[in-house]
């Protein structure tokens, strides 16, 4: 069972110093501070109130940190469920939410019991990079809107990616200039910014200049208080009612971030390994993934897996121990008790440019290009075909039309390896 389920934090104490501890405490800061306007962004292009977001990182961070099988890694919401989320919420609510989110939290237990950790790196890179490049293109179209401040049609339809874009160009007549402006600047922000400064992330400057400049100048642009209304309370526990249609209808879509979660944590984990010469517990990973789901879902958060992003910034500022992530989510509970409130002023085109940029890192377009040059015939077309419909449909349908042609294909060449040896 110990090499089953073995929490980093249990070898942390062993060599522990003052000073490592110093150094996961600045790092934790600064993750913390990265997280922050992400987590809110994340929650936006959920479909959920800017809080969720919060509640995650703080909910999620925490309890995966004490029972990860990584030194390092954060986890928290990521981009890879936003789709998912918000067609989830879209049709079933925020209690569907939760219920799809505890249920994918349950079948990471399992998977991490049955030791799955291992099979996950034979996804093949071309399914995964496919709905990765399709998650980015729909939160790019589901940005479009605030970052132009459209308005669109009474009674308009736009829940699908398509019926996006179509309600986007029935709608470009309803531009709002300053709200174009603001999301043009929060871009050159986050573009700029890193050539400032490494240590402070650009999003937290673009949400304070942004917020700023709309509080000072007499412009009329939508805020995050304008549309949501924000709540700076603690998490609270709250059990959903849970009937057996429910489950069964959300038992795909549990599967979906299930999936996504291994594969985004264990990713991370990787990552991070080689950054600082470790070996992570790929089951002890997922345990603590479910259980940190179950928990997040249960204390009003959305699903949560390891972010690559998050993680490196926490080794590169010092984190080498369990207790950074500890740190980030203390420090952002403090965050959301004393400045949530705040949040309200925050403009949507700058929550949209923060976005765009989040798609534009995650669309691994360099990596689509190399695989369709160098990849054979059928890998191309899977990547291709997740792709498109991760777009035209959601993350369901795209991996698993795709994995079931995967494991068509190669169960036809094991047949055709067999029979070409009993000829010889």
């Amino acid at each position: 069972m110990n090499k089953i389920f073995r929490p980093k934090i249990i070898d942390t104490f062993k060599n522990y110093s003052g000073k490592q501890f110093a150094s996961d405490l600045v790092a934790g800061l600064i993750v913390a501070i990265i997280a922050l306007p992400l987590s809110i962004a994340l929650a936006i292009a959920s479909g959920v109130s800017p809080e969720k977001g919060i509640y995650t990182a703080i909910v999620a961070g925490l309890v995966i940190s004490l029972l990860g099988g990584s030194r390092v890694n954060i986890s928290g919401p990521t981009a890879a469920f936003a789709t998912i989320v918000a067609g989830i919420v879209m049709q079933h609510g925020i209690a569907g939410l939760t219920v799809a989110t505890v249920m994918a939290g349950i079948l990471l237990i399992i998977m991490g019991l049955l030791r799955v950790g291992a099979l996950i790196k034979y996804i093949p890179k071309t399914v995964t990079v496919g709905f990765t490049s399709g998650i980015a293109v729909t939160i790019l179209v589901g940005q479009i809107k605030d970052f132009l401040g459209l308005t669109f049609a009474e009674g308009t339809h736009a829940v699908e990616t398509s019926e996006k874009i179509v309600a986007v160009a029935k709608s470009l007549g309803t531009v709002n200039i300053w709200a174009l402006l603001t999301g043009v600047l929060g871009l050159a922000i986050l573009i700029a910014w890193p050539y400032v400064s490494k240590k402070i992330p650009g999003s937290l400057i673009a949400v304070l200049v942004g917020s700023l400049a709309i509080a000072l100048l007499p412009v009329q642009v939508n805020t995050i208080g304008d549309l949501y209304e924000i709540n700076g309370s603690l998490p609270k526990f709250a059990f959903p009612k849970i009937d057996g249609e429910m489950i069964i209808t959300l038992l795909p879509n549990a599967v979906t971030i299930a999936v996504l979660a291994g594969i985004e944590s264990l990713l991370s984990c990787v990552v991070s390994d080689s950054m600082i010469d470790d070996k992570h517990n790929s089951n002890t990973e997922l345990i603590a993934q479910g259980v940190g789901n179950i928990c997040s879902g249960l204390f009003g958060g959305i699903p949560a897996t390891g972010a690559i992003a998050r993680t490196a910034a926490n080794v590169k500022n010092g984190g080498r121990s369990p207790i950074a992530g500890i740190v980030h989510a203390v420090v952002l509970l403090l965050v959301l008790v004393v400045l949530m409130p705040y949040a309200s002023l925050i403009p949507m085109p700058i929550i949209a440019a923060v976005l765009f940029i989040v798609a534009y890192n995650m669309s691994e377009w360099r990596e689509f290009v190399h695989l369709c040059k160098t990849e054979k015939a059928f890998d191309i077309m899977i990547l291709v075909l997740t792709f498109v419909l991760t777009v035209a449909f959601d993350l369901v349908v795209a991996i698993a039309v795709s994995m079931v042609l995967v494991l068509l294909k190669r169960a036809l060449d094991k047949i055709k390896s067999k029979r070409e040896k009993v000829n010889k």
